[in-house]
């Protein structure tokens, strides 16, 4: 009896030891592919990238213009955005957002470098850096559409309702208004074509323009360049009898 009494333990035992190794097993291969999950994770955090948004999105924007209002909050200053250059984003917790983004200081257009901090599942928006990079120039292919693609300048189209065309035509209507003799002024109906050269910080813009005088409606043909200090100047102008 003493002999059947004492192998009861013993066979319990070994089935104890034979489940925990089993477990031990076990929990060593699941952390093993826990860990590799953690490095693969690990292997894209912290990596720049351009932002899942595109830089002209309004997410992108209203990002941008969060912080140019951060840092006027801040500096007590008073810049005005204008628009986003480049937009890059870093996973970190939650996400960092590099933006790269032109800003008005006082009349003259500037670079800056933004960093925002976001986490969205706490409703969570930081400015974490905001720095002058530098000046930007009056006009930029990128202002106009142009893609030089390494090649060299010359005359390409451009959209005519960019920001840069309508100003240049402006210049020229009251260019025109300046030279004329007529009591009626000139009106600017439509930028019917534009095409642009850009050169450094420089461009030349070679327009088409539907204007309007009292009841008659012309077309005139100009050229105007705007210089390196965003000075524009009617070089040409013709009637377009097309």
């Amino acid at each position: 009896m003493r002999g059947t009494s004492s192998s009861i333990p013993i066979a319990s035992f070994s089935l104890f030891l034979f489940f925990f190794l089993f477990a031990l097993f076990s929990v060593q291969g699941s952390l093993g592919d826990c860990s590799e999950y953690q490095h693969a994770s690990m292997a894209t955090l912290g990596g720049l990238r351009d932002s899942q948004a595109s830089q002209n999105s309004a997410e992108t924007e209203a990002l941008a213009r969060f912080a140019v209002d951060e840092h006027n909050k801040k500096q007590n200053g008073l810049l005005e955005f204008a628009r986003v250059v480049k937009a890059q984003e870093q996973v970190v917790a939650g996400t960092m957002y590099h933006l790269t983004l032109e800003a008005i200081d006082a009349g003259e257009k500037k670079i800056y470098e933004a960093k925002i901090w976001v986490k969205p599942w706490m409703n969570f928006k930081e400015l974490h850096d905001f720095k002058l990079a530098g000046h930007a120039p009056s006009v930029t292919s990128a202002d106009l559409g142009v893609k030089t693609d390494g090649h060299k300048p010359g005359w390409q189209s451009v959209p005519t309702h960019d920001p840069q065309v309508q100003d240049a035509a402006s210049h020229a209507i009251k260019s025109m208004q300046q030279r004329s003799n007529s009591l009626l002024p000139y009106e600017l109906h439509e930028v019917v074509d534009a095409k642009a050269e850009v050169i450094d910080d420089s461009a030349k813009f070679d327009m088409l323009l539907k204007v309007k005088r009292g009841d008659k409606e012309e077309k005139f043909k100009v050229e105007v360049h705007k210089n390196n200090e965003g000075k524009f100047h009617l070089n040409q102008m013709q009637p377009d009898h097309s």
